[in-house]
């Protein structure tokens, strides 16, 4: 039996996240999912293994690729190293919201400045706002680091889902993007704020990261295909 016939609305909502160290696993995993997902997340643990290739190998599959390496450092050092990864072909790049309004336009400078070398369209810049994992966050906090983003000109955000609705009143023209989802009945490890993909997206998220809901299932397609119905009565 072929792969069930998922809306491209629906995919263009579902990023996997490719979050093991071995390329080959990840690549056959890859494909094994992309009539699900439209977006290959590789986060730091697979690029720091397997660096550029970590990027190009999804991008030939026909995902846009979301390179989660979180930037955080000095603004000239994180200019540096965005332009390096603006060459190669992500679509979307995190940078720690927390750097500060100078760090985050240097990204998305930097990204800019490598994309156009290359002849590549700019990934866009999501900000960090607060780990998933960070249940104790200060009040304000949120509210500061999205001011940082809005005034750097970053054209997303990743948030919990809880953060929603003040991401969409302060700042109602990015991209929401929402890690941390977990349907009924899976464990929430080590997820603070997680959430179910229709509880996100009827709070306004606009990118569902799926990880270990789908790759650790025993069945991952039929974990998948139970998602993608979700998203799909909740839009």
């Amino acid at each position: 039996m072929g792969p069930p016939d998922i809306s491209e609305e629906v995919r263009s909502r579902l990023a996997l996240a490719l979050d093991v160290d071995d390329l080959v696993e990840a690549g056959r995993l890859g494909r094994r999912m992309l009539p699900w997902f439209s977006v290959a997340k590789v986060g730091l643990e697979l690029f720091s293994a397997s660096g550029p290739e970590a990027v190009g190998i999804f991008v030939d599959q026909g995902y846009d690729v979301f390179l989660d390496v979180k930037l955080h450092d000095i603004p000239t050092t994180v200019g540096k190293a965005a332009r390096v990864l603006g060459s190669l072909g992500a679509s979307y790049v995190t940078v720690h919201a927390s750097g500060g309004t100078q760090m985050l336009s240097a990204a998305v400078g930097g990204l800019n400045e490598g994309a156009s070398a290359v002849g590549l369209a700019p990934p866009m810049v999501l900000a960090v706002t607060i780990l998933t994992s960070d249940r104790d966050a200060p009040s304000g906090l949120l509210e500061e680091r999205l001011g940082h983003a809005v005034n750097a000109g970053c054209g997303g955000v990743v948030c919990a889902a809880s953060e929603l609705a003040e991401v969409s009143r302060l700042a109602p023209e990015m991209l929401s993007v929402v890690p941390g989802i977990r349907p009924d009945g899976v464990a929430s490890h080590d997820q603070g704020r997680p959430a179910t993909p229709s509880q996100a997206i009827s709070q306004g998220a606009g990118l569902l990261v799926i990880g270990r809901a789908v790759t650790g299932s025993e069945d991952p397609e039929s974990a998948a295909t139970g998602i993608a119905d979700e998203v799909a009565q909740s839009i």
